[in-house]
């Protein structure tokens, strides 16, 4: 049987022929929708096995605001969120996708804003994730909320530099990364942070939370660094087990890569 495709419907799970998980239905009705046409078989697949190895990962309720930035067809399409509110996109234009890869900055004037702000999450449970298909050049932020004292934030300043609910950014890894980069906190104490198979632990206290916005591809205030890398994905939500959340990122990336 072949999926049913109605523009301005969301299409139940049993439409989709081996699609039996609610959430992943639904995202995948909502992308077609904006795309105006069906997804290929193997994209949705990827879609759906993603969706549910992070429930039975135990990681699908910290992700709280998520878009994957590849897979649709049309730009309209990948800024479907997975979880959480829809971003509000600010000068990114069709050329800039590219189904495959993902969404690319352009280092000055295109970001998103991912309608979510930094006291959304508690101060000391919090994450936040990124997939860099193409490294950027140049000082660059990928995913940030700033508010004085407290700064969360993955960005590239001659290094990685990661910060989570603090001040005192610390560097990890090294320029020019591509691949899977996060951070989680779930402790006043201390953060960790994963650069794709590395991982750090920084033993820096939290600082009180502040109402921040959060952004992807650039730092929203200070030194409002923009991005000009192109992104796949990108999470913000409270802590989690980073190395699973890895595992299921390279995956999803891979097989879109594969299905088209």
């Amino acid at each position: 049987m072949s999926p049913i495709y109605t523009p301005g419907k969301v299409v139940l799970a049993q439409t989709y022929v081996g699609i039996d998980d609610s959430d992943a239905a639904a995202y995948i009705a909502a992308v077609e929708t904006a795309d105006g046409q069906t997804l290929e078989t193997a994209t949705r697949v990827a879609i759906h096995s993603f969706v549910k190895g992070c429930k039975a990962d135990g990681i699908w309720p910290a992700i709280k605001a998520c878009c994957i930035l590849a897979g649709a067809r049309t730009l309209t399409g990948a800024l479907i969120p997975l979880a959480g509110t829809a971003p509000t996109n600010n000068n990114f234009v069709s050329s800039d996708y590219d189904r495959k890869t993902g969404l690319v900055g352009n280092g000055s004037t295109k970001y998103l804003a991912a309608n979510r702000t930094s006291t959304d999450d508690p101060q000391n449970d919090s994450h936040a994730s990124i997939y860099i298909s193409t490294a950027g050049s140049g000082n660059r932020t990928s995913i940030s909320a700033f508010s004085g004292t407290d700064l969360s934030e993955i960005g590239f300043y001659s290094g990685c530099i990661i910060a989570s609910r603090n001040t005192d950014n610390r560097a990890s890894g090294v320029d020019g990364t591509t691949g899977f980069v996060s951070f989680s906190r779930s402790s006043s104490a201390s953060f960790t942070a994963l650069n794709n198979s590395t991982a750090y632990t920084h033993n820096v206290a939290s600082n009180a939370a502040q109402s921040s916005a959060w952004n992807v591809y650039r730092r929203p205030s200070g030194q409002p660094y923009y991005s000009n890398q192109r992104l796949a994905f990108y999470s913000i939500g409270t802590s989690l087990s980073q190395t699973l959340l890895r595992d299921r990122v390279n995956a999803l990336i891979t097989a879109i890569g594969a299905a088209f």
